[in-house]
């Protein structure tokens, strides 16, 4: 199945939760948000929340420093 990630295509299996595209992505999921064709999903919903095709998903990463 087909979904956009921060613009560019992207195969994902049937099935598979923002939770675990998120997994895919870092080690460390605690300073990434996700905006699910154009609504931000809260973390409590990444879990349960499954991707669908044709979804656009836009991850950013919080960084931090001084």
């Amino acid at each position: 199945m087909q979904i956009y990630l921060n613009g560019e295509s992207r195969n994902v299996d049937p099935g598979t939760s923002i939770e675990a595209l998120v997994l895919t992505l870092s080690d460390d999921p605690r300073g990434i948000a996700i905006e699910r064709n154009l609504e931000i999903v809260p973390k409590a919903e990444h879990g349960q929340t499954l991707l669908e095709e044709g979804d656009r998903l836009e991850v950013v990463q919080f960084v931090g420093g001084g």
